[in-house]
């Protein structure tokens, strides 16, 4: 079996590489970062000598590097069976005052990326009538917060995205499921000053997807939730 996952140098893509990686599953990975991907296909590649790790660099916060790197894929003539959509970015700010190109920005990461890789790859798995899509949305989908401003608004869009492909992809037996983390322990949080203990691990959200991926085809998992035990922060 094969995973796809963007935005995998770190925080959850890279938790999510390990778990399936642990688990036999083939990796194909990318994220803008060269030196931080590489550095982590050397790492998993030492820890899971028994899969085939692949990784390429690629800036998805622009087109025709996102259909690049679908094409790559295309390219190695493997089976698409599970897309996880993790690249995002967040830059801070309101509607109001938020830095002219702040939405553009947002939506390029965050959004497009995922439509574009998606429709890239998306008839391999149709042809095949399997596979399952995991798009990295968030709490932030759900309720507007301060300072989230074009990032929220970016993450309903995402949030959008899935149901809509949901629905489509039901009569193809392709899944589509929306995972909602809240605050999870990534490198960003490294330096807030909050308690490691009072947000959730990386590899809580990587479990709860593995799972979904393991159910009967018949069953699909629509909508993950996930927030830390005392709440939002």
């Amino acid at each position: 079996m094969n995973i796809i996952i963007t935005g995998a140098s770190k925080g959850l893509g890279k938790a999510i590489a390990e778990l399936f990686a642990a688990n036999g599953y083939n990796l194909y990975l990318c994220s803008r970062n060269e030196v931080g991907l590489y550095k982590a296909m050397e790492e998993l590649t030492t820890r899971f000598p028994e899969v085939s790790i692949k990784a390429k660099p690629f800036d998805l916060s622009r087109k025709e590097q996102v259909k690049g790197f679908g094409n790559w894929l295309l390219g190695l003539q493997v089976s698409i069976d599970i897309l996880v959509n993790n690249a995002g970015s967040f830059e801070p700010g309101s509607v109001y005052n938020e830095p002219e190109g702040t939405m553009e920005n947002m939506m390029a990461v965050n959004f497009f990326s995922a439509y574009h890789l998606t429709r890239t790859l998306i008839p391999e798995m149709m042809a095949r009538q399997s596979g399952h899509i995991f798009n990295m949305c968030s709490i932030a989908s759900f309720q507007a917060y301060k300072n989230g401003g074009a990032y929220s608004i970016s993450k309903f869009a995402l949030a959008g995205f899935s149901k809509n492909l949901r629905e489509e992809m039901k009569p193809h037996g392709i899944k589509v499921t929306a995972v909602y983390p809240g605050a999870a322990y990534t490198d960003s949080w490294a330096d807030s000053g909050i308690d490691p203990k009072r947000i959730m691990a990386a590899d809580d959200v990587a479990k709860m997807i593995y799972a979904a991926a393991q159910l009967s085809p018949q069953a699909c998992v629509e909508d993950i939730v996930l927030r830390p035990q005392l709440g939002d922060l």
